[in-house]
This record gives C-alpha cells, sequence and structure tokens, in this order.
C-alpha cells in the first residue's frame, strides 16, 4: 500500500461515499430489492457474507480477504441506514460507540492500568465489560450469549462462561470420559428407534448431549475452536469426496454404478494418496 498509513482523509470520504450509496439504494427511486430490505431480512445474508471472509481467510486468498470484508462492511452499512431511516442510529453513532469501547476497554494502552499478558487482558476485557450498562448482568451468568451463532459456537461460549465460575472438568480425560458416557447412552436410546416418536426424541436428545460432550474436549484444550475442527474436517471429507469424483469421471463411470465398497476403497486410496500430499 502506498496510502500513508496516518492520514484518515481518504478512509474517512471512501466510508462517506459507501454510506451515500446504500443511502441512494434504499431511496425511493434507487433499487427495489434494496429498498424492501430490513433488518430481518438481512439476516442471513449477513452471516453468509461473514462465512465467505472465513473462507477466504482460511485460503489466505488475500483479494478475497479484501472482497468479502468490503461485503461484510456493506451489510454493516445498510443495518445503519435502515436504523437511520427508522430514527434510531446512524452509522456514525455505530463507529464513535465502538471506538470509545475500545479505548475503554484498553486501559493498559489509552491509560495508565498494567498488564503483564494476555490472559491478564481477558480478565480486564470481562471485568471492564461487566461495568457497562448493555452487559450488566442479569438473571443468569449465562445471559447475553447470542443465539442467532452456529451451535457449536453457542455451545463453547456457555461452557466457557460456567468454567469462569469454576463449573468446569480438571482434566480432559475427564471430559473423554463423559464422550463415552453419552456415546453409551445413545447407544441405548437407538435400540429402540424406529418404535415411536417419543423414541426418536430421545435419540435426538442424547445425540445433542453427545455435540455438547464433545464441543466440551474442543473448548478445554484451547488449540482450536470447536467450530474450527469440524470445518478442518468438513474440508477433509470435501477432498476425499472430489478425489473419488474424479476416479469415477477419469473411468467413465458414475456413483450408482459402484457399490459401497468400490466407493470405500477409492475413500482409502483418498486417504494415502492426499495424505501424501501435505
Amino acid at each position: 500500500m502506498d496510502r500513508n498509513q496516518n492520514d484518515l482523509t481518504d478512509t474517512k470520504n471512501a466510508i462517506g461515499e459507501l454510506v451515500q450509496v446504500m443511502k441512494k439504494l434504499r431511496a425511493p427511486d434507487g433499487c427495489p430489492w434494496d429498498r424492501e430490505q430490513t433488518h430481518e431480512s438481512l439476516m442471513p445474508f449477513l452471516v453468509e457474507e461473514c462465512g465467505e471472509f472465513l473462507d477466504a481467510l482460511a485460503a489466505k486468498d488475500d483479494e478475497n480477504m479484501r472482497e468479502e470484508l468490503g461485503d461484510v462492511l456493506m451489510q454493516v452499512v445498510l443495518h445503519s441506514v435502515i436504523a437511520e431511516e427508522r430514527g434510531m442510529f446512524d452509522f456514525y453513532d455505530v463507529t464513535k460507540d465502538v471506538t470509545e469501547k475500545m479505548i475503554y476497554r484498553h486501559p493498559h494502552v489509552f491509560s495508565d492500568a498494567k498488564v503483564e499478558n494476555a490472559s491478564q487482558v481477558l480478565l480486564q476485557w470481562d471485568k471492564l465489560k461487566a461495568k457497562e450498562k448493555n452487559h450488566a448482568p442479569k438473571n443468569s451468568i449465562l445471559d447475553g450469549i447470542p443465539c442467532h451463532v452456529p451451535a457449536l459456537l453457542q455451545a463453547e461460549k456457555i461452557q466457557k462462561k460456567a468454567a469462569k465460575v469454576g463449573f468446569d472438568w480438571k482434566e480432559q480425560q475427564e471430559i473423554l470420559a463423559k464422550i463415552k458416557e453419552e456415546v453409551a447412552e445413545l447407544e441405548e436410546a437407538m435400540l429402540d428407534s424406529g418404535k415411536n416418536e417419543e423414541a426418536e426424541k430421545r435419540i435426538d436428545e442424547e445425540l445433542g448431549d453427545l455435540l455438547f460432550a464433545c464441543a466440551n474436549l474442543s473448548r478445554f484444550r484451547k488449540r482450536a475452536s470447536g467450530e474450527m475442527l469440524l470445518a478442518a474436517s468438513s474440508a477433509k471429507f470435501k477432498k476425499r469426496f472430489q478425489y473419488i469424483e474424479k476416479v469415477l469421471a477419469s473411468s467413465g463411470r458414475k456413483f450408482e454404478d459402484c457399490t459401497l465398497e468400490d466407493l470405500d476403497k477409492i475413500w482409502d486410496e483418498a486417504k494415502k494418496v492426499l495424505a501424501d500430499k501435505q
């Protein structure tokens, strides 16, 4: 970048232009689709744009990261414009509030507070956050966890809050034992599979408990979030499945031409070939 990092003029002008573009799209003579949007109708798009940015980040694709960050910012601006139309707040309020919050929550940078490491920064952050009006303690220490986030991420957030008050495991082997217990309960429940709706509901419940226990283990290990681990496993499955597709295409076959045993052999081959390439 040739731009002077200390010069905010270009950035301010660019953001101002984006706000005006979004207002034009929402105007009576603007875009019919944009005029119809509400905070609620835009909810899936913000989740989608965040996901696409994370894909670009995982791929270390700077060009797409730049584009996807722009799409995320566009969603933020559009929500701000809709709120301004309702007379509630505007984009200036959003940026002003978050700037003040960052300064307040970093007294070790903007004031004379002292911290020794990142762990102390997080403890200080939580204490300061708890003092803010919008984050004051409510009925439960679990209040404030967003509902509209991936369920695996939500589970880890719940577990982290419980752990902060001492409701946690002492070592990861204990969680592994819990996972085995949940597997046994799921196996027991599945003995009644197909009997009635109550039996199926119990299977679903036990399967959910097993997923929650697995999330607990990834959270406890503090290496990578369950969300990241599951995404990595999904990506691995995708590569191996696509390998099967290529093998079948090269031999002129389709999935329906193969037995499950045939596909399993190619799957095992994919595991070996792709592992060698890593």
